[in-house]
């Protein structure tokens, strides 16, 4: 099924939620890094400005800046409608209301778009969309990131989840997902199925993260090589 842009509402984050989603030391950030499912993140943007190596996936990335841009602002009011409606099921202490978050979420996305088209020039936003297979080589990447993405949305299934993540550990030597928990808020059952599936053939553990918005939403899963 073709990908389509009318179905998709960007939302970004920043380098500074993603150190704090994915628990990232200063040795983390020197690694070479691949995301998955960045979307309209400043992720990329603040680490290329920092001299990092990071490359970004996502098939968002196969519609222009303007198309992009145009979406954002077409989805954005109802976006912020809904976090408003849902405020209860966040913990608003880092972020302190909705017109911070607004605000920060705008910042991230602003940046992604302004450096959109000279990273894509540059190999750094790649339109790829799990699980279909990737062009890199086995290992290639010391570091792979998946953030509220994959198991956030378990209704994708478990195949598709199984796939994605031998994938993703196909090309990376580690693996972090944030968050383990569903749409809804709860742990969702294919999270115990994928740590089966993967326990005998990888190390698997569930960290603490020092990032908590949405309830309970405080663990990443992380699977490593032996």
């Amino acid at each position: 099924m073709a990908f389509e842009l009318d179905k998709v509402v960007p939302w970004g984050r920043s380098l500074a939620e993603y150190i704090q989603l994915f628990n990232l030391t200063n040795s983390d950030l020197d690694k070479k890094i691949i995301s998955f499912g960045d979307g309209p993140a400043s992720f990329n943007s603040e680490m290329y400005a920092l001299n990092k190596t990071i490359i970004s996936l996502d098939p968002l990335y196969q519609f222009t800046k303007n198309s992009i841009e145009d979406r954002i602002s077409e989805t954005k009011v109802a976006v912020m409608e809904q976090m408003k409606a849902n405020q209860d099921n966040y913990i608003w202490t880092t972020i302190k209301n909705t017109e911070e978050l607004e605000q920060i979420r705008m910042q991230a996305m602003s940046t992604f778009i302004k450096d959109f088209e000279v990273g894509k020039r540059q190999r750094r936003y790649i339109n790829h969309e799990l699980p279909n297979p990737t062009n890199y080589m086995d290992l290639e990447f010391e570091l792979g990131l998946s953030s509220h993405f994959l198991i956030l949305y378990s209704q994708l299934g478990l195949d598709f989840h199984l796939k994605a993540i031998s994938e993703m550990l196909r090309i990376s030597k580690e693996i972090r997902i944030f968050p383990i928990l569903d749409l809804n808020g709860g742990v969702p059952d294919i999270l115990y199925e994928i740590i089966k599936h993967f326990n005998n053939d990888f190390c698997i553990r569930i960290d603490t993260c020092e990032y908590e918005f949405q309830k309970n939403g405080n663990r990443m899963l992380v699977i490593l090589h032996k």
